[in-house]
């Protein structure tokens, strides 16, 4: 066991040396430490093998998703944001449903065996888009800010919605057929969900900042403790908020826009420990990943998952992003860039992890196909993401 962690965190060190090099190329941190999973792992060296669990490989997973949604709305350009609300309220309120029914109609299709619950919790588990994996688009200052922050709400907010109707579609499942599901159930669940994210990631935001305030007015704060304190903040957003039953993704993430307008301090310094820590957890995610989670799933694929998930990647993405966006003011290519830029990720593998759970008839089939698009995603997302935000310039 120390072997393989003494060469996890070595691998880690050794790209925090070299990072600035290695991203000036058209390749993202997901790639690496998944192709280094690939390649230590059982696939190839059998040198790199760490059993987690799939409850502590989700819980990795969710307190590195925590992280990142909370940061990244700490630093968010809310004056943008402000007059630019019309872009992530068209991809949220109209592209995301449209993805998630245009992606059901396809997997109605490709897996005529699965009830039409399956269909609906696998369209569902894939609608969401990463924020860890679009961070190389979100910094890019080739992106138009409006673009930028417009992709970074969406994938801020779209995990956090889609967590209601994920629960809401298993709880269908868990129920005999002669125990019907009532409309107002499903609206109480999804008003429950995010109406206790909402309150809990804006309570600690803003008690935490009163805190803070005071802690600095009065000398009561070691520097040594400041890039810790978002870490806790986010952290105890999201298990409270999952503690009282409500979406700790929408919790971190309101959580840190409430922190952004009220925190005019000098952010840096308290938000350095969250995205180191934020980036050490994604590393390790993906190189566990690569070496356990793909090393497993390769040699089960089928043609139907191959081409629902390359579909997911394209039509089931860019074509409900195109028809919200369709009266946006915006040029042509950012729109398409937007469409494209829908990277699947953290979120998705927290839900498949849910999924594997509750035991159902296909359920292996959806988590492997889950998986798969992950992986295609992070190598097209991640090569394709400076080519094109390079593109901006040229237009």
């Amino acid at each position: 066991m120390y072997l393989h962690f003494t060469i996890l965190f070595l691998i880690i060190l050794a790209y925090s040396l070299t990072a600035g090099k290695i991203e000036r190329y058209p390749i993202s941190a997901p790639i690496v430490f998944l192709m280094i999973g690939l390649i230590l792992g059982p696939l190839a060296f059998h040198v790199f093998e760490i059993e987690l669990g799939q409850e502590n490989y989700q819980l990795l997973a969710e307190f590195a998703l925590a992280l990142v949604l909370f940061s990244d709305a700490s630093k968010a350009n809310l004056q943008v944001l402000k007059h630019q609300l019309g872009l992530p309220s068209k991809l949220l309120l109209i592209g995301l449903p449209i993805t998630i029914l245009l992606g059901f109609g396809i997997g109605m299709i490709i897996f005529p065996d699965f009830s039409w619950i399956e269909v609906a919790i696998l369209s569902t588990i894939l609608a969401p888009t990463d924020a860890a994996l679009g961070e190389p688009v979100v910094s890019n200052k080739s992106v138009p800010s409006k673009i930028r922050e417009g992709i970074n709400v969406e994938s801020g907010l779209n995990d956090g919605i889609c967590v209601p109707i994920l629960m809401l579609l298993l709880a269908f499942h868990s129920m005999s057929s002669n125990d019907p599901v009532s409309f107002s159930y499903g609206l109480s669940l999804f008003a429950q969900e995010i109406g206790i994210g909402v309150l809990v990631g804006a309570s600690i935001a803003f008690i935490g900042d009163i805190l803070i305030k005071r802690g600095i007015r009065k000398e009561w704060i070691e520097s040594s403790w400041k890039p810790s304190i978002i870490i806790l903040m986010s952290l105890s957003s999201f298990l409270l908020a999952q503690t009282l039953g409500g979406s700790g993704f929408i919790a971190c993430f309101i959580g840190g826009i409430v922190f952004n307008i009220r925190f005019k301090s000098n952010k840096v310094e308290y938000l350095e420990g969250s995205e180191a820590i934020g980036k050490i957890l994604n590393a390790i995610v993906w190189v566990i990943f690569g070496s356990v989670i793909t090393g497993r799933i390769i040699h089960l694929l089928t043609w139907e998952i191959v081409l629902y998930s390359i579909l997911s990647l394209t039509i089931i993405r860019i074509v409900p992003v195109l028809l919200s966006l369709f009266n946006a003011k915006v040029s042509s290519y950012a729109k398409l860039f937007t469409a494209w830029f829908g990277p699947r990720g953290l979120a998705s593998i927290v839900f498949a992890i849910m999924v594997l759970e509750e035991h159902l008839p296909h359920g292996n089939t959806i988590v492997i196909t889950t998986f798969f698009t992950i992986l295609l995603s992070v190598f097209a997302h991640g090569i394709s993401a400076n080519p094109m935000a390079k593109a901006f310039i040229k237009k």
